[in-house]
């Protein structure tokens, strides 16, 4: 058996405060929809059951990932409520611990000793604290003299708390760990005795101690560990602690980040050793960064592949792939379906789409290559495009190995470019050119004398 019971994750609120369509638990931290970091981090622990407890409006189902179950609050009447609705999924499991679906920044590893923490104490109830420079808000944890938890002093309104009890910086974090037989008889005892008319969570813990039954307490390693979001304020600065958290284990596995604060680096993004990340860079989805590759300044890197020492710089990418020892940028955009092999580049103000650049290939500026197979060693010339629709169809271009092709050069799809062959600057072509063969299409230079002083 596990040694993390169930784990059930409250995730059946609206969200009203984030003034969004979109539901609260719905909304991304760094890449990722905040209900599944809790549930992942679940998962991972080895928990024996993982619950969510959502709402009739929008069950999930289309984010939780398998073996994950799903118990509906069919009525919004709060926290006590919320867990009872999850009273059969969690079967006989002996340890519930309760997670709330808003409060992205726990960990496995928390969660895992949390489940200790009871297991080892045998307490009915573990209640997560934190300390904190401004505990303004938050309901202060009194302890008993023996250290367990005695109750959870509320202090919302004026009067609900002495000053002695106000100056404790022990706060309550809102995540528990409890004995599920005795969690939810204790339940059953919860009244609904507020402005409010709901079923509180926190209230199992005076009835639970009127049983004689012992509460402790499990202290947080970080306060930013008990971060909730009920804002776009709050959204913000979860994902701010969530970034920096990705960047620091990151760099600890051997990255360099040159300036954390201007990086932005999704949680699913993967990056190898001595890689580099430089200033302004955002990595997002799921991009892999391979080994001394360099990053930036100032790129975007979206769902795509850079290569062992590959160099992209003030560019963005989407679904793009870049090889081994590969250049791209500055100022380049690699669209969905841009491939380039070893050793190639794609230059300055160039656009590539649907695409593969051959090994060596050079696309070095100002050029736009679409729906086109570019063989090793060509060479493209500025302002090089490849006329890929024609009002209807996308059609391709394939430029052999070895091309060299002028400035201003416009190939017309369907079309096929031979190894080894040139075309002249300015050429417009429009028919297959043989290998090693120059192809000039062009209208020839005519000069009128004398043309400014006669014009009227």
């Amino acid at each position: 058996m596990s040694s993390v019971g169930a784990v059930i994750i409250m995730a059946a609120g609206k969200g009203t405060r984030m003034k969004s369509s979109t539901p609260k638990v719905r909304h991304p931290v760094c890449g990722l929809p905040m209900i599944l970091y809790p549930v992942l981090w679940s998962q991972a622990a080895g928990a024996e059951r993982v619950v969510v407890v959502t709402n009739p409006d929008d069950r999930l189902d289309d984010l939780l990932p398998d073996g994950v179950e799903v118990a509906v609050q069919h009525e919004a009447l709060g926290t006590g409520d919320a867990v009872k609705a999850a009273a059969t999924a969690v079967g006989d499991a002996g340890q519930v611990i309760v997670l709330s679906g808003d409060v992205p920044l726990i960990d496995g590893e928390f969660i895992t000793n949390l489940a200790a923490r009871q297991n080892e104490s045998g307490a009915a109830m573990v209640v997560a604290t934190a300390r904190l420079d401004d505990p303004s808000g938050y309901g202060r944890i009194l302890r008993s003299a023996d250290g367990s938890v005695e109750r959870v002093v509320e202090t919302k309104t004026a009067g609900d708390a002495s000053d002695a009890e106000l100056a404790i910086d022990e706060v309550n974090a809102g995540i528990y760990a409890f004995d599920r037989v005795k969690l939810f008889e204790a339940l059953e005892h919860v009244k609904a005795h507020n402005a409010q008319g709901e079923y509180y969570l926190p209230d199992v813990l005076p009835i639970l101690r009127e049983q004689g039954e012992t509460v402790v307490a499990f202290e947080l390693d970080s306060p930013d560990q008990m971060l909730g979001v009920n804002s776009r304020v709050d959204l913000a600065a979860v994902t701010m602690a969530m970034n920096k958290r990705i960047i620091g284990d990151h760099q600890l596995t051997g990255v360099t980040v040159i300036d954390p604060a201007s990086t932005w680096i999704e949680s699913t993004v993967k990056i190898a050793a001595d890689a580099v990340i430089e200033p302004g860079s955002y990595l997002r989805g799921r991009t892999v960064i391979g080994e001394r590759a360099v990053i930036g300044p100032q790129s975007t890197v979206v769902d795509s592949t850079i290569g062992v020492d590959a160099r992209v710089m003030h560019s963005y990418l989407t679904e793009a792939e870049v090889g081994p020892g590969a250049s791209v940028g500055p100022f380049a955009y690699l669209r969905p379906g841009a491939r380039l092999a070893e050793g190639s580049k794609a230059g300055t103000f160039v656009e590539i789409k649907n695409s593969n650049i051959g090994p060596g290939a050079k696309v070095p500026h100002l050029s736009y290559i679409g729906d086109a197979d570019v063989g090793a060693g060509t060479n493209l010339g500025a302002a090089t495009i490849t006329a890929n629709y024609d009002g209807r169809n996308k059609h391709r271009t394939t430029i052999g190995e070895g091309v060299r092709s002028g400035v201003d050069t416009t190939f017309v799809a369907p079309v096929t470019i031979g190894d080894g062959a040139y075309t002249g600057a300015g050429s417009v072509i429009t028919k297959d050119v043989p290998a090693d063969a120059l192809a000039v299409a062009r209208s020839r230079q005519k000069v009128i004398e004398d043309y400014a002083k006669r014009k009227p």
